[in-house]
């Protein structure tokens, strides 16, 4: 689909949403209701405003991608063993013939995993078309810092505040500086895994992309496992997500915890100036690149919010590879995020590249099995994640009140 009709399309109906809710918003004030169908009509066109922006996106990201080759496609740029490594493993992928497979993999350095579980780890092309598609999919991968390691567990060692430098003069004596209170944060990897089935037949098509059909097959379940735990998951054998942390208002912020902007509302949020609120209660060091996250039901909901002269708060991204904004920043969705409810946290505000690391275990493990569900051949396929926060300063929540 074309980019610029997208474009056109999401301008077009966002023009339309504002005319009709300022309508909405007129029949409220003056005789304090809304019309039951013109209500309707603004929510329908809410609706289609939300699927626009994300057809949007999309195409964006597979533009992206695209244009930095991310859907490999032949040898280039794979030295001679590891293509050989690619053509022992989809031998084996395919018709179950090992041979000198193990082998190969050391040749490629492609065995840096123990093999305890059997199997082979997939090619780069593979790892890279099931990355892709997960990139897609989940918001968090797409805007926390995401790194590669050898080993189940990521250490790193973060200054909690307190100056522990300064200026000086060539000749000036250096003035004690503060002791730097550090932290240890330990991010370790779990394993998460898929099995997708396939036919002999289907295996002996050699017309049949291998690496689309496993990126395809696993790479979407791999996400949506990802994207819950990076948001709900409680750190016992998946990565711990957002919810997880303990939060504080944040005028009694400390480190550890996520400190939380009240909605100002018992069961639900209304008041528009409690966004600015919540923008600001991150430093500014770490607004610049910041965004917020939220389901799409709360987007729903702020989209009719407006500032004091009238404006909306909410603003479609208009060229391509402008993002959505809200307040001049831009917006997310997850629908793993919270609803609006008492005692709910619907939306984060946070520099995510500073704030969550999610740590991927090198490789991807494929063990084949041609025996538990004859016909069928399980591709029994898994990798090792961890995610948790590294920077509790570069991320801030809004916390719908309960009384």
């Amino acid at each position: 689909m074309d980019i610029n009709q997208v474009i056109e399309d999401l301008g077009r109906s966002f023009e339309a949403f504002k005319a009709e809710n300022d309508k909405r918003l007129k029949e409220i004030e003056t005789k304090g209701g809304a019309d039951p169908l013109l209500t309707e009509k603004v929510e329908k066109i809410n609706a289609e405003i939300s699927q626009i922006a994300a057809l949007k996106k999309r195409i964006e990201h597979v533009e992206t991608v695209a244009g930095r080759g991310g859907f490999g496609g032949g040898h280039s740029g794979l030295d001679q063993a590891k293509a050989e490594y690619k053509a022992g493993f989809e031998k084996w992928f395919r018709k179950g013939i090992e041979g000198n497979l193990a082998q190969l993999a050391v040749q490629a350095s492609a065995s840096t995993l123990d093999d305890t579980a059997g199997g082979f780890l997939v090619p780069e092309e593979m790892a890279a078309t099931i990355d892709r598609i997960a990139g897609v999919t989940s918001a968090m991968r797409r805007l926390a810092s995401v790194m590669s390691i050898g080993t189940d567990t990521y250490k790193k060692l973060v200054n909690q505040g307190g100056a522990n430098s300064g200026w000086v003069g060539e000749k000036s004596a250096r003035v004690e500086t503060a002791t730097p209170i550090l932290a240890e944060i330990a991010i370790n990897t779990k394993e998460i895994y898929a099995m997708p089935a396939a036919t002999q037949t289907l295996l002996d098509d050699s017309s049949v992309d291998i690496a689309a059909w496993l990126g395809n097959e696993v790479a979407i379940e791999f996400a949506e496992e990802e994207g819950q735990a990076f948001i709900k998951g409680n750190g016992v054998d998946k990565p711990k997500g957002l919810e997880a942390y303990s939060t504080v208002a944040n005028a009694s912020y400390a480190w550890g915890k996520i400190g939380y902007i009240a909605s100002g509302a018992q069961s639900t949020f209304t008041n528009a100036d409690k966004l600015f609120d919540l923008q600001h209660a991150l430093k500014p060091i770490y607004r610049n690149g910041a965004s917020f996250l939220m389901n799409d039901n709360t987007l729903l909901h702020i989209r009719k919010f407006k500032d004091g002269e009238g404006n909306y708060l909410w603003r479609p991204g208009l060229l391509e590879g402008a993002p959505d904004t809200l307040l001049g920043k831009p917006v997310e969705i997850d629908d793993n995020v919270a609803d609006i409810g008492a005692g709910a946290y619907p939306i984060y505000f946070a520099n995510f590249k500073r704030a969550y690391l999610i740590v991927d275990r090198f490789g991807i493990r494929v063990l084949r099995d041609p025996y538990s569900s004859k016909p069928y051949i399980l591709f029994y396929t898994t990798k090792r994640v961890g995610g948790g926060i590294v920077m509790y300063e570069a991320i801030k929540t809004l916390k719908v009140a309960t009384s």
